[in-house]
This record gives C-alpha cells, sequence and structure tokens, in this order.
C-alpha cells in the first residue's frame, strides 16, 4: 500500500461530499420506484461505465479475488455492501435524508471498532470519550422523538433499526476491503460487487418504473446511479494511500453536508424534501456525532 495523504484526503473528501448529497436524490426517486429497483439501477450503471472503463485489465485480478485463499473475504465485501444498499434505503424511505445520515455515520465508528477488535489496533481515553460523544450526540439529535416515544409511528422506528443494520453491514465491507486491497486494486473489488449487484437484484426489480419518472426524477437516479461508482472508487482509492482511521475521521462530515444540502434546497424550493425537526439540541446533537467520530477515529495517534 503507497502513502500519500493528499490523494488520501482528498478522495476521503470527494466521498463525503457524494455520501452528504445522496440520501436527497434517493428521497426524490423513491417516490417514484421501489428500493430494489432503484439499487438495481445503481449497481447496473457502475458496472457498465466501470467495464468499459478498465474491466479489460480486471480480468486478473478478479480471479485473484475469487481464488481459494481470497474468497471468503470476496464474499464477506460483497454481501456486506450489497445488503448495505438495501437496509439504507429501506431505512431511508422510512425516515428522513437527515436522521439517515446520522445513524449511518456509526459505520465508520463500527469499521474502527472492528480494527480494534481484528488488527489489535490501540483504543485509547480519548476514543472512549468520542464514543460517548456519539452516545450523547445521537440522544440529542432525536430528543424530540425520544420525548414523545410511545407516539413515534412504528415505521419509523423500523426504519431507525434498518439504518443501524446498514451500518453493520458497511463496516463489514469495508474490513474485508481493507485486507482484500493488499491483494488486488480498489477498483477491481468493486467491479465484481457492481457485476453481483446488478445480478443479484435484476429477478426482484421492475426497471420499466423509470418511465413513471419525470425530468428531476431522472436527473436524481442518474445522480444516484454515478454517485456509487465515483463515492465507491474514492473510498477505495483513500483507504489505499491513507490510514482507515483517518479515511474514517473525514468522512465523519458526510451528515453535516447532508444537513446543508436539506436546508439549502428547502430554502430554495420550499418543501422541495421531508426535513427533520431540528433545534438548537438537534444541531448540537449532529455536531457531537460528527465531532466524536472523528475523535474516535484519531483519538490513538499523536
Amino acid at each position: 500500500m503507497s502513502t500519500n495523504w493528499r490523494l488520501g484526503l482528498g478522495f476521503s473528501l470527494v466521498t463525503a461530499i457524494m455520501w452528504g448529497g445522496l440520501p436527497i436524490a434517493l428521497k426524490v426517486v423513491l417516490g417514484e420506484m421501489d428500493s430494489i429497483t432503484v439499487t438495481w439501477y445503481r449497481f447496473s450503471v457502475s458496472a457498465v461505465i466501470a467495464f468499459f472503463w478498465y474491466g479489460r485489465r480486471s480480468v486478473d485480478a478478479i480471479k485473484r479475488l475469487l481464488s481459494r485463499p481470497l474468497w471468503p473475504l470476496t464474499m464477506l465485501a460483497i454481501a456486506g455492501l450489497l445488503t448495505n444498499y438495501i437496509f439504507y434505503l429501506t431505512g431511508l424511505d422510512r425516515t428522513t435524508a437527515e436522521a439517515a445520515q446520522i445513524l449511518i455515520q456509526l459505520a465508520p465508528l463500527m469499521l474502527l471498532v472492528g480494527s480494534v477488535w481484528l488488527f489489535k489496533e490501540p483504543f485509547s481515553a480519548l476514543q472512549w470519550l468520542g464514543v460517548i460523544a456519539i452516545t450523547v450526540g445521537l440522544l440529542l439529535f432525536f430528543h424530540h422523538r425520544l420525548r414523545a416515544l410511545a407516539n413515534v409511528d412504528a415505521n419509523y422506528l423500523i426504519g431507525m433499526l434498518l439504518l443501524l443494520l446498514a451500518a453493520a453491514t458497511w463496516a463489514c465491507y469495508g474490513l474485508a476491503q481493507k485486507q482484500l486491497l493488499k491483494h488486488v486494486n480498489a477498483n477491481d473489488l468493486l467491479l465484481l460487487v457492481y457485476i453481483a449487484g446488478t445480478l443479484c437484484f435484476l429477478p426482484a426489480s421492475s426497471p420499466s418504473q423509470i418511465l413513471q419518472l419525470d425530468s428531476l426524477g431522472l436527473t436524481m437516479l442518474v445522480f444516484a446511479s454515478l454517485n456509487t461508482i465515483i463515492a465507491y472508487g474514492s473510498f477505495g482509492i483513500a483507504m489505499t494511500h491513507w490510514e482507515t482511521s483517518r479515511v474514517s475521521a473525514t468522512i465523519t462530515i458526510a451528515p453535516l453536508l447532508t444537513l446543508l444540502f436539506v436546508f439549502l434546497s428547502n430554502a430554495l424550493y420550499p418543501g422541495f424534501i421531508q426535513a427533520e425537526t431540528l433545534d438548537w439540541m438537534s444541531w448540537l446533537g449532529a455536531v457531537l456525532v460528527v465531532g466524536g467520530s472523528t475523535l474516535a477515529a484519531l483519538g490513538n495517534r499523536r
């Protein structure tokens, strides 16, 4: 693995920006298409672009990924990302863009905890402080729903559970990818994931639903589909050039970007997207979640 902090930082920021805007695009598309079909389009578009872009150069690497020493990790990476997509999209459909991004913020923390457990990385007192900040931040962000827990929509609670599962499966993908990057390029692994997602979700999808989309919905679907290859390609490159902890810390700004994008969207076009009820405690909670995640990721470094 090469080390280039500029490339690591740059591609981590690209990942954060793409993930920050993704929930808004998906919320718009989910009004006209089901989650399986949206996911199939995202994987199929990425598979086609990746195949024509660098597919021929990935044949040998894909053979290595499917060989006996690596195939268990390969299957874990594929299953982790495919289930992450479904859990996240279904959870997003039942909640709001802001809530989804705040809860999915647990994914980098789970990735860090997994690295500590599997790779024996140290976990310092500052990192435990980060975990506490995340916990307090989540309570503050959802405080208005916790106060009225008995009246919270069951659909919303199910969505929150699905988002937690999405965070866990993403962490599994990240851990498997980190090990596989010792043997193959990130793009090679992602091409295999895109192909697997296209084949797995096709039987349950309804591609003809794209005909129901208006110009805005089609634009958002295109953005969401391109988001897949750009964001995960950038994430893989960042992991190749930078430490896991630093990449995880940088992408924690994605929830704040989502909050900003939702605010700007509704300011320019009132009612454009369903927004979470936010007061100063919710904003403080969001900042604590992001700050706690950053502290947890970097707390073991001098």
